[in-house]
């Protein structure tokens, strides 16, 4: 069961103390700081849970941190705790729900000590409970229980963490409907639960601040704002209101939803967002200048003095809709005024709350949301009917309004034309909750309802059962024999770990060591005479300062002479154990301010531009490179960003020749440092690039493309995985948004960055492999677009390694890499292919209302076809969000939809079949056997406790099951029993195979384990742990089991001995799909990066002989036959590996078997993303399933 609270977190300063700006150090009390997280439960270290949103900190605490001299004054309202909810949105639309309460808490006193502190300070700090369900009461209450808890004079029976930790992690979230959870934070007892689905989403808010805040016109003018997609910008200097009224007025928009920027409060630092030329919704205190920005067409809603101003004109509701939504608005604001000449009894009576004086509740909730819902029933009425019958449910938007504008005698409204365009209308065309298939949309409930005359309420599901109750008790609680109370003066720190603690000291030592170098004695200052008693205490701050000008000069000099020296090393000389290195060394390392490690790359820096033309011999590569790894590190421990830059730069311009006079660049070698796997600091380099070209052109968008191609140019210098690169350019090309063509410019310097890269070293990045094989996590890119484009070139710095690539006198250095030994697949052998003559023939199958998420074909094998008499072998079996099980014949050209199978009430997610039989499972819990040929239901198998992920038709009427509930069961067709539960998983299972020769069954899910049972003994074989992420897919041939992970590796396993034989770690990302090759006894991987690697045994090892890149797209799909192989992928591209057959009497070939696949033929790409792949090798058919709901059915014929 899911929990409720899915962290808990405090932030506030830490150990690394930073202006808003940038500047290190403490400043004073007047001056805001950058908020960190301090502390968090579950720990960082955590391997089930992923970690915090990387904005938490500065989102919780917008305004940043301050320093105070004081704590909670009863005198000053402004100095007590304040306690708001904030709202996060990650990259995939999903929503984060955050209880935040702000205090002033004590500074630590080694953090005082280290920036010198005034003594007795309080500085800011914030304690976050953070949930993925809407539940902001609970939030609220629970952690305002924690604080009181904290602050409490009688204290706690069990220390603070134990009980943070005890909320967080036994606190079940109640199934909708049915569960009220009861839970007891020391003696207070809080309880929980959930709606049912059924019904209006869950919003546990209160609606009347918005009310209260902005009168009936304002009101209205916002809504049509916020439903044209304007851009909208709420300001108040209360964090709550702006919180509370930006989800109120989403919840209002029900059953369209917001499709854009969405920031109910702005952290301000990030003002400069509200130039974004895209629709957003942001909520910024009102205290925050917006002094100097462009605001035209930004809807300002000042809800502080019920203001609404805006540069652009917005369109007002037609009639007669306007004036009803107005008056029920009223009505229910003021039921005695509005109704003062109604009767009692009636109607009015059943429509509106009862009683004028009762306080705003949740009926007034409700019957608010019914209004603007009712007002959707009549502005969109007969909508439906406008809805073409397709897949893509396209909606004849002229046809609706030329019919409404018959209706009400007006002319096309342009506020409805406008929202009909808006991509909020869009999606919930996309949805598919207009579509006759779906019964559960209000909307299109109330509109029957309305017209049947019944009572608007009615739709709503009747709570006729009170919930069960479910208690959670504390066992640790209360049962301490000592009686021991704890107390606080502060709000405790959880107790870190060795390496936490370790770190925290060599940041303060480095703070405190950068404050005292100023006073301390130094040989190489020879100004400084004092004797034993003078005190650094004794010098002014102007002396301190002439002080450290003088020292950073003279080390600077020192490295000048040192760095001319060791340019000088001959090539007998040990560069490591020169002289000229280890002073070079001593001085960066033993340097706390960062004056060694900056004032050598300036030294580089420096002589570059005196003209050198940056050739190093091997020996000084070597030393030069060893240096500037020491240096990244040290200003890495200091966070000084503007070292790690000018190193990054430096290093992108020096490099050594091999003997085919084939540069080798210092950055390539640098891909080790932690450093470059940062988001931040690539955001700090980019911010640095626009300020220092910001001059040289006038072109918003051609500026933030030229940088971000330079970023992109040191990233493939580094040799950074291509999903880890395009995933941070992305982020910053999304935060300055630029326009789509730029995006697809910058992607296509990318794609032929790395093209290059890999002809031009044979490899791409040393530590792109090795990361793999450590299986570390990787931000997942969205949607790739199309790379084939190529950038122009760009001007800045760094891009010395990639002039020499694109420069004529290399074209021998490519000869250096041999092709049969890297594996990559070059032009020739696409050119080979491309000399067979082939038809190939792409159709579009329509017939399901939903994306297509189950694909199946129908084999020789499993229909039993020996002779080839089997009419059903090669067909196609798709299943949907429709809820449908749809039949097609490839051979019937133009109908080739034999029939529809309707059963379920939820998405079909997994189909197989026999001869005579169709079995599906779906998210409804339930599987459903059909008879083949009369299409007929015969059989409903009920048993899982959630969604059914995998079927599979065995012989003598069995069907194998598994689903997200954890088992495996067996079923009897004939007699519509479970046979045996086979076996149970932890968690999920997402994959599974079956030998029905043995009777070895394997699976894997959600777990990262890999379970082998053998079914006719009934015991269990093994539990193969290895993997670290989910296990995605699974392939048993044999005694060979291979499995995919999220952890970005493969691996081979043995059944017999239950061990993992190898370990494929050579991708980019998850491995969606594995394949095994019975006629080459080799391994097929694709992953998430559109790679496909073949995978061969040498000499008791297995190694990559092959790699092929021409998908930009999730690998989804890998079949491989005795002569071809076929591969699909989540860019609807299709992909045809043939091998040709040995002639009798032949020489085998001496090379390694798999790479002896050919690229036979790549059908264009189409629009559609692809959900689900099935391919049938004997006729040569691949068939997609893309989320438009069309079947994609590409068919290739040898001429």
């Amino acid at each position: 069961m899911a929990r409720i609270f899915e962290y808990f977190v405090v932030c506030g300063i830490g150990p690394e103390i930073r202006t808003l700006d940038g500047s290190r150090g403490y400043h004073g009390t007047g001056i805001m700081y950058l908020s960190s997280l301090l502390d968090q439960y579950p720990p960082p270290n955590h391997s089930l849970y992923p970690p915090p949103p990387p904005q938490l900190p500065t989102c919780v605490l917008p305004a940043g941190v301050q320093f105070y001299a004081s704590g909670s004054d009863p005198n000053d309202p402004s100095s007590f705790p304040r306690s708001y909810p904030i709202v996060l949105t990650e990259g995939d639309g999903s929503k984060i729900y955050v209880s935040c309460i702000a205090f002033r808490d004590p500074v630590c006193e080694d953090l005082a000590e280290a920036y010198r502190i005034p003594a007795n300070s309080f500085a800011d700090k914030c304690i976050c409970l953070v949930s993925r369900a809407p539940i902001f009461g609970i939030l609220r209450d629970a952690l305002e229980e924690i604080f009181l808890l904290c602050f409490s004079t009688s204290g706690s029976s069990k220390p603070l963490w134990d009980v943070i930790a005890y909320l967080v992690s036994n606190i079940p979230l109640p199934t909708p409907g049915k569960d009220r959870v009861l839970f007891a934070i020391e003696n207070s007892l809080l309880a929980v639960e959930v709606p049912p689905k059924d019904g209006l989403p869950h919003a546990d808010i209160s609606f009347q601040p918005l009310i209260q805040c902005l009168d009936v016109d304002n009101f209205i003018k916002l809504f049509t704002a916020v439903l044209l997609e304007r851009r909208i910008l709420l300001r108040s200097d209360k964090y709550s209101l702006l919180t509370l009224v930006s989800e109120a007025i989403c919840h209002l928009i029900y059953p369209f939803r917001w499709q854009h920027v969405y920031i109910p409060l702005l952290f301000f630092s990030g003002v400069d967002y509200i130039d974004a030329p895209t629709p957003y919704m942001m909520g910024l205190h009102s205290g925050v200048d917006t002094f100097g920005l462009v605001m035209d067409g930004v809807v300002v809603v000042d809800l502080e003095h019920n203001l609404i101003t805006t540069t652009e004109e917005i369109p007002p509701i037609p009639e007669p809709e306007h004036s009803s939504l107005r008056g029920e608005i009223l009505k229910l604001l003021h039921p005695n005024v509005v109704g003062i000449d109604q009767m009692k009894g009636g109607s009015f009576s059943e429509q509106c709350p009862r009683g004028g004086s009762r306080p705003w509740g949740e009926v007034h909730d409700l019957h608010l949301r019914f209004i603007f819902l009712k007002f959707f029933a009549s502005i969109l009425g007969g909508y439906r009917n406008f809805i073409e019958n397709t897949a893509t449910h396209i909606f004849n938007s002229q046809a609706f309004l030329k019919k409404r504008s018959r209706s009400t005698n007006q002319p096309p409204d342009p506020m409805i034309s406008q929202f009909l365009d808006s991509q909020g209308f869009l999606d919930y065309l996309e949805r598919g909750l207009g579509s006759e298939e779906n019964g559960h949309n209000l909307l299109d409930k109330l509109q029957d309802a309305i017209g049947r005359g019944q009572n608007p309420f009615s739709i709503l599901p009747s709570i006729s059962t009170e919930p069960d109750i479910v208690t959670i008790s504390d066992p640790g609680l209360g049962i301490s024999g000592s009686g021991a109370k704890y107390c606080y003066d502060r709000f405790p720190a959880n107790i870190r770990t060795e390496e936490q603690e370790e770190k925290r000291k060599q940041i303060l030592a480095a703070a405190s060591g950068a404050l005292e170098y100023s006073g301390k004695h130094t040989p190489s200052s020879p100004s400084v005479r004092a004797g034993k008693d003078s005190k650094p205490e004794s010098l002014s701050p102007r002396e301190r300062a002439a002080e450290r000008e003088r020292m950073v000069l003279d080390i600077k000099v020192k490295l000048q002479g040192l760095w001319l020296r060791l340019l000088k090393l001959g090539a007998t000389d040990d560069p490591l154990s020169s002289f000229e290195y280890g002073t070079i060394l001593a001085l960066i390392e033993s340097d706390a301010e960062g004056i060694g490690g900056s004032g050598f790359v300036e030294c580089i820096r420096e002589h570059i531009h005196s003209g050198w033309t940056c050739q190093l011999t091997e020996e000084q590569f070597i030393a030069v490179k060893e240096l500037l790894k020491t240096a990244i590190s040290r200003a890495t421990a200091r966070n000084d960003m503007a070292t790690i830059r000018d190193a990054l730069e430096v290093s992108a311009e020096m490099h050594k020749k091999d003997v085919n006079n084939v540069p080798d660049y210092v950055q390539r070698h640098l891909r080790s440092l932690s450093i470059w796997d940062e988001l931040r600091f690539w955001e700090g380099y980019f911010d640095y690039l626009l300020d220092r070209f910001s001059s040289k052109s006038t072109n918003y968008a051609t500026l933030v493309t030229t940088q971000l191609i330079i970023v992109a140019t040191h990233m493939a210098g580094l040799g950074l995985p291509e999903t880890d690169a395009w995933y941070m350019i992305e982020t910053i090309a999304g935060k300055n948004n630029i326009g789509y063509k730029h995006i697809i410019q910058i992607r296509g310097f990318m794609s032929h960055i790395r093209q290059i890269c890999i002809g031009y070293w044979g490899i791409y990045s040393g530590k792109s492999q090795s990361v793999a094989s450590f299986g570390l996590p990787s931000p997942r890119p969205q949607d790739v677009v199309d790379s084939s484009q190529q950038s122009s070139e760009v001007s800045g710095v760094g891009r010395s390694w990639v002039q020499s690539m694109f420069s004529r006198d290399r074209a021998s250095s490519f000869s250096r890499v041999p092709t049969s030994e890297n594996g990559s697949l070059h032009k020739q052998d696409v050119s080979a292919a491309g000399q067979k003559k082939v038809q190939t023939n792409i159709r579009m199958l329509r017939g399901h209302s939903g994306a297509v998420t189950a694909l199946h074909c129908v084999t020789k094998r499993e229909v039993w076809d020996l002779v080839g008499d089997r009419e059903d072998a090669g067909f196609f079996i798709s299943g949907s969000t429709d809820c449908t099980v749809k039949i097609w014949d490839p051979s019937l050209r133009g109908s080739e939809l034999r029939a529809t199978l309707k059963g379920h009430t939820r998405t079909v997610r997994a189909i197989s079949s026999d001869r005579g039989k169709v079995v599906s499972g779906s998210d409804d819990q339930s599987v459903l056997v059909w008879d083949k040929q009369t299409t007929q239901l015969l059989e409903e198998l009920k048993g899982h406790d959630a969604q059914v992920s995998i079927v599979r038709m065995l012989s003598g009427e069995r069907v194998l099951t598994a689903a997200h509930d954890g088992t495996v069961k067996m079923w009897d067709v004939r007699t519509d029993t479970c046979v045996a539960t086979v076996g149970r998983c932890s968690s999920a299972v997402l994959c599974m195979e079956y030998d029905d020769s043995s009777g070895v069954l394997a699976a894997g899910g959600r777990d990262a384990v890999v379970n082998i049972w053998d079914i006719r003994a009934g015991r269990q074989m093994h539990k193969l742990l290895g993997h670290s992420k989910w296990i995605r897919s699974i392939r048993m041939v044999g005694d060979t089991v291979i499995t995919g992970s999220d952890d970005w590796t493969a691996r081979m396993w043995s059944v017999s001995q239950g061990t993992c034989d190898a370990v494929l770690a050579c991708h980019d990302g998850p491995v969606l799909s594995v394949e095994y090759s019975l006629a080459d006894k080799g391994i097929i991987t694709g992953s998430n990066d559109g790679l496909i690697r073949f995978w061969e045994t040498d000499d008791g090892g297995i190694r990559c002989v092959k790699n092929v890149t021409i998908h930009n797209a999730p690998i989804l799909s890998i079949n491989a036959g005795e002569h071809w192989l076929g591969i699909g992928a989540a860019d609807n591209s299709m992909s045809l590996f043939h091998r040709p057959q040995e002639r009798l009497g032949g020489l085998s070939s001496t090379g390694p078997k798999m790479a002896g696949w050919q690229l036979y033929r790549t059908p264009q790409r189409a629009v559609a993303m692809v959900r689900c792949v099935a391919s049938d090798l004997e006729r040569k058919r691949i068939c997609t399933g893309g989320r438009n709901g069309m079947l994609s059915l590409i068919n290739v014929t040898i001429i």
